[in-house]
């Protein structure tokens, strides 16, 4: 829950910031000389860009929630089982071992929305945001495709 509060307290920042960003671009679109509508229209870029880009985060969060939360009612969320050192950080090792359990279970089954869910979760656990991401995106991608070839 404090999660889902930080990120829209964040969301709404950012639609504050994008909204005042905007009006400058206008602004400066409004005051009428080519170097200030140049400028305004290259402001104005920003704004869109940064909705853009919070709208497919926020897409991907809610599509990454939604899978656990469907993998969770089946009993299959990966159990946390790491150690943890005394100030509570993830020990590297421990990180490593389960990875390579859930690297293996993907490499068996590499049309499962679901190992590729857990190993999501093991490439952030062993922080590699990047890959965890990307592994998230495809845990998604075959969700989506089961869930058409059901329909």
């Amino acid at each position: 829950m404090r999660a889902k509060i930080s990120y829209a307290v964040t969301a709404a920042v950012l639609v504050f910031y994008f909204a005042l960003v905007g009006s400058r671009g206008v602004m400066l679109i409004e005051a009428g000389t080519l170097l200030t509508v140049t400028l305004g229209v290259a402001v104005l870029v920003l704004p869109v860009i940064g909705l853009w880009f919070l709208w497919k985060n926020t897409q991907f969060v809610r599509r990454a929630n939604q899978l656990a939360a469907e993998l969770d009612a089946e009993g299959g969320l990966p159990v946390d089982e790491l150690k943890r050192t005394p100030s509570g950080r993830i020990d590297r090792d421990s990180a490593d071992e389960v990875f390579a359990r859930r690297k293996a279970e993907t490499e068996d089954a590499p049309d499962d929305w679901r190992s590729w869910f857990r190993l999501a979760v093991a490439y952030q656990d062993a922080r590699d945001t990047p890959r965890a991401r990307k592994a998230m995106q495809r845990a998604i991608a075959l969700h989506d495709h089961t869930q058409v070839e059901t329909a």
